[in-house]
């Protein structure tokens, strides 16, 4: 493992060169706004390289996902904002104050335990203005742009992290029934109304759901993935069967397509 980094430092210089005066035209016009989609495209791209099991295709998709990072760091680094070494440089140093149990005479020895301290110490960052903040102190500040569904799963695991959270699963089961049966009194709610009721009440039994992934250490966002991948899945056996028999999704049944439906499930 000697030579361990070396091939960091060709992808940082072969980015160089594609961003020089004799590179690439294409790679010269990118902006930090064409790239924020790829960069998206490219983390998702690696979830499911991952999820697939294929370690292969996941080595290959983490390389082009360290590409977004190596070729958006030059671009910084050509309006004089920052390079790659204090991207690099950032990290460690926010990692090593973060890891005080590792680098320093701090005990943690739970998972539990280092999440709290890693909390904790963003807080003090955040009130030191070491990590950009303005010094307000909750732990619901600065949430990333993420998904809403990973959003609320991070809402609720910080606020699970300092214990407003349910004791036992059941209690979250009871939410969700809450939830239910608020969302049928909105659909039985006056017409005007309805619109913005429904709504509300829809996102207030994901965010339940949410937290039932959550209580069962599951990431609902993998869950979900693998529940689309299954539903296409299952579908296309549908459309298949249907072309067997000289169908279409036009001319099929309800019932013809359930009965598929449910063949699906036994066979995949």
């Amino acid at each position: 493992m000697a030579n361990k980094g070396r091939k960091f430092l060709e992808l940082v210089a072969l980015v160089d060169r594609l961003r020089g005066p004799d590179g690439c035209p294409w790679d010269r016009e990118q902006t930090f706004d064409t790239l924020k989609p790829l960069l998206l495209e490219e983390a998702y791209e690696t979830l499911e390289a991952l999820d697939s099991g294929d370690r292969s295709a996941f080595c290959s998709e983490l390389g082009d996902l360290l590409f977004q990072v190596a070729f958006l760091s030059q671009m910084a680094e050509t309006e004089g904002a920052f390079d790659i070494d204090e991207v690099a440089d950032g990290v460690v140093g926010k990692m090593v104050r973060r890891h005080p149990h590792v680098f320093g005479d701090a005990k943690a020895d739970s998972a539990e335990g280092v999440l709290h301290q890693w909390e904790d110490i963003k807080r003090r960052e955040r009130a030191g203005g070491s990590d950009g903040g303005s010094g307000e102190d909750s732990i619901l500040d600065r949430l990333p742009r993420l998904p809403a569904l990973l959003t609320a799963l991070k809402i609720t695991a910080k606020a699970s992290r300092v214990g407003f959270d349910w004791s036992h699963i059941d209690g979250v089961f009871e939410k969700l029934e809450e939830e239910i049966g608020e969302l049928r009194q909105a659909l039985d709610s006056p017409p005007a109304a309805r619109p913005e009721r429904v709504e509300q009440e829809v996102g207030d039994l994901l965010f339940a759901a949410v937290n039932i992934a959550r209580f069962l250490d599951i990431d609902p966002e993998t869950a979900l993935r693998k529940s689309n991948r299954k539903f296409v899945e299952r579908f296309q056996f549908i459309e298949a069967a249907l072309r067997r028999e000289g169908k279409d999704l036009g001319n099929a049944t309800l019932e013809e397509m359930e009965e598929h439906w449910e063949q699906a499930k036994k066979d995949l």
